[in-house]
């Protein structure tokens, strides 16, 4: 008998970690070849993990929650035969990390956020940096850095003297051989501890899709200065207009507001081109987009996702309606790939009737806007009476609720923007027009 030691495979992507979320074997158990051991989670997607061996797991790296380097340890089996240990070349292999394409975990590296190239050579012998001299990076590199919490300058840089992401990968194998009680903590790991008081229930551990989710809302909180303008809309015709279409509409998809939303969002935006951007605020870059990808923010079981309609400009209303339906019905099953879920250039989310009378979102990083649809009411409103006086009637009302980075869009942008959108939900026969 000897042990195989399974090390957590480059998944891709250019990735230097992932979390396990979900262990499917414990020690002791027997699994087969190709049996399944564990899912782990990067950035969104989750891989599952299977056996490249028969045989009896000895040891696990760590409980669901625990985030592992490329290379390193995830499973010891024992295994009939010779195992891999012994192999130094076939482990030092596995440990270090293959190359990887340079793009950020969270999306695409854009042509236009590229720093142009310098010509120096900063590295020591060591490797690092000279003192005091800046560490060469692409913006990817450094925001993907900033993000994992790492020192650029503590980083060894390749033999052009630029840290690449094959060298943070190299940096995060080794860090991760390193006792944990050596390594600096990170500022979220140096809070302070929160006392459990008495009385206190279940304790929920925050991983996987949570724990990402959490992540992601306090970096958005943390680079972005958030503002938020709510307009009132009466949607009395609009809603009026929906209810004929689905009546018309035979098999097709029925009509909910949302892609009525989204087709006015999209006849809006041309004359506000810096509300459908993203921005890369390590290169300082913002690159704005003619295609309107919109994230539609979809509540799971699992948690928070953001499925995203490529081209919502070049779709009709039902095209709209169907592509809604598909991508929230793959997110909440777990069925979406992840090029659906990232890769958004503009976000809606919406509660439906539980939308309260006004939102401020939190902002899809690295896009610089989301719009809210509040939830719809009927109330009594003056309205012209066509002798130049005024009637009441009951009308429905809703708030559109927009939250956007201050850094790229004026609140004068923004508050134009959803008066435009207040134009076209008012007189909704514009819309329909080509």
């Amino acid at each position: 008998m000897d042990r195989y030691t399974f090390r957590l495979p480059d998944i891709g992507e250019g990735i230097a970690e992932a979390e396990v979320v979900a262990w499917h074997v414990q020690v002791g158990d027997r699994v087969e070849e190709d049996g399944k051991l564990a899912d782990v989670m990067t950035d969104k997607a989750t891989v599952e993990m299977e056996s490249p061996v028969a045989g009896t797991v000895l040891e696990l790296a760590g409980e669901a929650g625990a985030m592992l380097a490329i290379g390193s340890p995830l499973v010891v089996i024992e295994v009939e035969g010779e195992g891999n240990e012994g192999d130094q070349a076939h482990s030092d292999a596995a440990a270090a990390p293959a190359s990887v394409r340079p793009e950020s975990v969270e999306g695409p590296s854009f042509a236009s956020n590229a720093e142009p190239e310098v010509k120096s050579s900063p590295s020591t012998g060591s490797g690092r940096t000279e003192k005091g001299a800046k560490t060469l990076a692409s913006p990817a590199v450094r925001k993907r850095a900033r993000d994992l919490g790492i020192d650029l300058s503590q980083v060894p840089a390749g033999r052009d003297g630029t840290v690449g992401h094959s060298d943070l990968d190299a940096f995060l194998t080794a860090r991760a051989a390193v006792p944990q009680a050596t390594q600096a903590p990170s500022s979220e790991s140096s809070a302070e501890p929160v006392e459990v008081l008495e009385g206190a229930g279940e304790q929920v551990k925050v991983i996987g899709l949570r724990r990402r989710i959490a992540q992601n809302m306090a970096a958005s909180k943390r680079h972005i200065p958030h503002y938020s303008y709510v307009e009132e809309c009466d949607v009395t015709a609009l809603e009026a207009m929906r209810a004929e279409l689905n009546e018309l509409g035979g098999d097709r998809p029925r009509l909910t507001m949302l892609p009525l939303l989204i087709t006015a969002i999209c006849r809006a935006l041309p004359e506000f081109p810096m509300i459908n951007a993203r921005y890369d605020d390590a290169a300082g870059v913002v690159t704005r987009y003619d295609a309107v990808h919109l994230g539609m923010a979809t509540q799971t079981d699992a948690g928070l996702m953001v499925p995203v309609i490529r081209n919502a400009e070049a779709k009709g209303l039902w095209e709209l309606a169907a592509e809604i339906s598909r991508l929230a019905a793959a997110a909440r099953d777990g069925s979406a790939a992840k090029e659906e879920l990232s890769g958004s250039t503009l976000t809606v989310t919406s509660l439906g009737p539980l939308g309260g009378i006004a939102t401020t979102p939190v902002i899809n990083r690295p896009e610089v806007a989301i719009i809210g649809p509040n939830r719809i009411v009927e109330r009594p409103v003056f309205v012209p009476d066509g002798k130049g006086g005024e009637r009441i009637e009951k009308r429905k009302l809703m708030h559109i609720s927009i939250s956007c980075d201050h850094r790229v869009v004026d609140g004068w942008d923004a508050a134009n923007f959803v008066q435009a959108l207040k134009r076209l939900l008012e007189a909704p026969m514009m819309l329909l027009a080509g």
